[in-house]
């Protein structure tokens, strides 16, 4: 019987069959890697070939540095800044906004700042490209060179808010109504009575702060008081040679009455202290109880009749260089304790 033997590799006997393969050495004394096989090893690329590289990403050409903190010698314009002398750390904190210069004490005292990773001490002076932090939260320093002034706001506080931050009955705050910020806070020049309302000022520098509420500056206060009973003449005229308060003696620098009748009598004081609740408890050391007392002026603030309760205005950058030139060449004005009309 005759059998048909078929051999691996056979030419086909039809066109358009298969074709045989050439044969390729295979050297067994060199196996493959493992993972690979012997086809993709003849697969790939003769060693001799020039291998093209892949094109690299494209950069984006560094920008100049912004206005975020501690952005060291570079401007918001891109610019050099200027060199700045060191400055104490406390009065650098108070100057961004942070707090007061004694609450910056504290904080330092406590720990809780650091410059360049390291723990401040009372008294270390910083420089522009110091590090500055608070919890960990890197802080916008501003030094006296810097030619930006810092930002200033009047706010009609109208009965009902408090003038803080925390408060354990949950009263509403003025500082809820005002414009946030970033990289600082705003602080309040002095306070108001939660039912007290008038003309507050805030500001994002501590030092400017200090200077409007220091009792060295004898800012004027202004207030515009109701009044409940008849006050009479003998008792303005204590008002205005002083009566004594549990912390001390108090008078009004001036005092003029406008006008009214009955249970909506209203006069017009001024001040030069912001002891807590001073008008009413002077109003009532002569036997007359305040029903509505509004701030009208605080120092050069007016505040304007266009200026609605719970609304805020921010001071142009011009009105404020104005500002503080003024607070620089002012001198105090003499007290008054005997106009009366």
């Amino acid at each position: 019987m005759k059998t048909n033997k078929r051999t691996p590799l056979r030419s086909a006997s039809k066109p358009g069959g298969f074709q045989k393969r050439p044969e390729i050495p295979v050297d067994r004394s060199n196996p493959a890697p493992r993972g690979r096989t012997a086809r993709n090893a003849r697969d790939e690329a003769p060693e001799a070939e020039e291998v093209v590289e892949a094109p690299k990403p494209r950069r984006r050409a560094a920008l100049p540095a912004t206005g975020r903190a501690s952005r060291g010698n570079i401007a918001r314009n891109g610019k050099a800044v200027v060199e700045a002398k060191p400055e104490r750390l406390q009065k650098i904190l108070a100057q961004a906004g942070v707090g007061s210069r004694r609450e910056m004490e504290e904080w330092i005292s406590a720990g809780k700042v650091t410059v360049n990773g390291v723990v401040a001490t009372i008294g270390q002076s910083v420089v522009p490209t110091d590090k500055v932090k608070i919890g960990g939260r890197l802080i916008n320093i501003r030094f006296t060179g810097s030619t930006r002034p810092p930002r200033v706001l009047m706010y009609h506080k109208p009965e009902g808010e408090i003038v803080s931050r925390d408060d354990p009955d949950g009263r509403p705050s003025v500082f809820a109504a005002l414009p946030r910020m970033r990289g600082g806070r705003w602080i309040n020049v002095g306070r108001l009575d939660f039912n007290t309302s008038g003309l507050l000022i805030f500001t994002t520098s501590g030092d400017l702060a200090n200077k409007l509420m220091h009792p060295s500056s004898e800012l004027v206060r202004e207030y515009a008081v109701r009044v409940l009973g008849e006050l009479t003449l003998e008792a303005q005229q204590q008002l205005l040679h002083g009566v004594e308060l549990e912390d001390g003696r108090a008078n009004f620098g001036t005092l003029h009455d406008g006008g009214g009748e009955g249970a909506n009598h209203w006069y017009r004081v001024t001040i030069f202290e912001g002891r807590n609740r001073e008008v009413r408890r002077m109003f009532e050391a002569v036997g007359v109880t305040v029903s509505r007392l509004i701030r009208v002026r605080y120092g050069p603030f007016v505040l304007p009749p266009q200026l609605k309760r719970g609304m805020a205005r921010e001071l142009k950058e011009v009105e404020i260089k104005m500002l503080l030139r003024d607070l620089e060449n002012r001198v105090p004005a003499p007290r008054k304790g005997s106009e009366s009309t």
